[in-house]
């Protein structure tokens, strides 16, 4: 008899966090998120360069995280769903906030829709 031996590669998906989960920032209104990302950002490049950020959130609506998926030029940024949903699955996020800036902006410009 022939034995079928096969090497495979092991795939694993790790997500550690130092942070408690009562000291972590809360999600209650759309204000909330934009005042969170803007704080992620480097607002001296946001003129000339696109970048597109993926906000992660568990059950309680506590940011597990914000990751940044894409860095583009003045007219655009190309996001891959592939890491999006790899970042997402990581983390164990319930809920995920995508988000992308061409120049500074107040929340007042902002139309966002929170559901």
């Amino acid at each position: 008899m022939k034995s079928n031996q096969h090497t495979i590669s092991e795939v694993r998906l790790i997500y550690r966090t130092k942070i408690k989960a009562s000291d972590r920032s809360q999600v209650k209104c759309s204000k909330d998120a934009f005042d969170i990302f803007m704080e992620s950002w480097e607002l001296d490049s946001t003129e000339h360069i696109q970048e597109f950020k993926l906000m992660l959130l568990n059950r309680s609506v506590r940011v597990l995280g914000i990751s940044s998926l894409s860095k583009g030029g003045t007219t655009g940024t190309v996001v891959d769903v592939k890491l999006l949903m790899q970042y997402s699955i990581k983390s164990s996020a319930n809920a995920i906030i995508m988000c992308t800036i061409t120049q500074v902006v107040t929340y007042s410009q902002v139309n966002l829709s929170w559901q």
